[in-house]
């Protein structure tokens, strides 16, 4: 098939038309198909996943940006509020996955890091590699803590023991090196992420099954519709790509993950009230640990985070591949090499550091909002041409007004996080 360049007279970008921001455009291509005519070829792969294994990856992400107990804050909230507010935040990551893709379609990139760019130059593309960077591992960490801590759990309820032999199977710690080496390595290792769909369809059904197995829920996300990394690579990877067919996957994915939260909130909360705690796993403790659902809700949960992580490791990956090697062809040796060292600094992180809740709540706090509501509304308000949309038409100020609440969430949710923790020394120093 024959690659050609982009005509002057085609309406989504011209090559030698000037980009808001100063940045030249990267040439786009379009393939020659066998009717004679043509469709936008924006990466050398031809994507072959289907919209069915695209809505398993893009849900899966979803459940693999953060964890936090939303029964917990349901419990704060009460139902109408709770449920009000998270109906909020689906809609606005679905307009926000439709600035990416609308940002993408104009320029002719599929990557996150390649937008920046095109936005703001090589700092764009640092600061978007870096976010990726922070919340994935972030993400990553956190559900290798619930192995950690679940999995010793799990195998001594399989002994019929109410407390720990002390064996070293039973040590959190090589356990989560054992998972990571027989699972979670060889499908990170997977050369496209079309592959995992059959695996994170898997991880969905267990998570469903926890849902109707039981009325007791997990700590699911902190900024429960987080996805925004991996929307561009299941965009490329996806068959007959369009924007139209990428927004539906996005919007599909989305209110499958409204209704799962809106089900794990309410009957965690409807199950412990007051006692709700901010991890309800811990509340498992409250129950006969050797209960056989209360058993086969753990497994599921873990079987679930397990082969999460794979997804959430992809983007990651990609960021570093932009930063270190940009324009280099596929290559097994970085491909496998940046997978090892992902996984083995996060193992690490696990292993050492016993508590990294606040770590990852500042960590949280920043990339959270930036990766659904700043870096998106920025990309569209610079990358969509002002002779389409002037600054003051009514997208661009949407999408000012959409990047400002980013920033005040993100003031937000580092302030109270400052001062949950100064009072927290407080009443260390108090004695209390």
């Amino acid at each position: 098939m024959e690659l050609q360049k982009l005509s002057n007279g085609n309406h989504h970008c011209d090559e030698d038309a000037p980009v808001e921001g100063g940045i030249a455009p990267e040439e786009e291509k379009f393939l020659q198909q066998s009717d004679g005519s043509k469709r936008p070829q924006f990466t050398d792969f031809e994507g072959k996943t289907s919209i069915g294994m695209s809505v398993f990856n893009l849900s899966n992400a979803i459940m693999g940006s953060g964890i936090l107990g939303l029964s917990y804050a349901m419990s704060n909230t009460g139902i109408v509020l709770f449920l009000i507010l998270l109906t909020c935040i689906a809609c606005l990551s679905c307009y926000s996955v439709h600035l990416l893709l609308r940002s993408a379609g104009v320029v002719g990139i599929r990557a996150y890091e390649q937008l920046g760019m095109r936005a703001f130059g090589h700092p764009g593309k640092i600061i978007a590699a870096v976010v990726i960077t922070l919340h994935n591992i972030g993400g990553m960490s956190s559900y290798l803590f619930i192995v950690k801590s679940e999995l010793p759990l799990v195998i001594q309820a399989f002994l019929g023991q109410t407390s720990s032999s002390g064996e070293w199977f039973m040590n959190g710690n090589y356990l989560i090196i054992i998972v990571t080496l027989c699972i979670i390595l060889p499908l990170a290792l997977m050369k496209h992420l079309g592959y995992l769909g059959y695996t994170s369809g898997f991880s969905l059904s267990c998570m469903v099954f926890f849902l109707s197995a039981t009325a007791y829920t997990i700590p699911i996300l902190a900024f429960a519709f987080v996805c925004h990394p991996e929307v561009l690579p299941i965009y490329t990877e996806l068959s007959n790509p369009t924007k139209r067919r990428m927004q539906s996957i996005g919007n599909i994915s989305i209110l499958g993950m409204f209704v799962m939260y809106s089900f794990t909130a309410t009957f965690g909360y409807l199950t412990f009230y007051e006692n709700t705690e901010a991890e309800l796993l811990h509340t498992y403790s409250k129950v006969d640990p050797l209960d056989t659902l209360i058993l086969c809700v753990r497994v599921a949960v873990l079987v679930a985070v397990a082969l999460t992580v794979p997804v959430v490791l992809f983007p990651i990956r990609r960021a570093l591949l932009q930063l270190l090697f940009p324009g280099r062809p596929f290559h097994w040796l970085r491909h496998i090499a940046i997978a090892m060292i992902l996984l083995f600094v996060v193992n690490l992180l696990v292993i050492l550091v016993p508590n990294i809740r606040d770590i990852f709540g500042i960590t949280g706090a920043t990339t959270a909002p930036s990766l659904i509501f700043i870096l998106p509304g920025l990309f569209y308000i610079r990358i969509i041409p002002i002779d389409q949309e002037p600054l003051n038409s009514r997208p661009k100020i949407q999408a000012a007004c959409f990047t400002a609440l980013g920033f005040i969430f993100m003031i937000m949710s580092v302030t109270f996080i400052g001062l949950d923790w100064m009072s927290g020394e407080k009443r260390n120093i108090g004695g209390h």
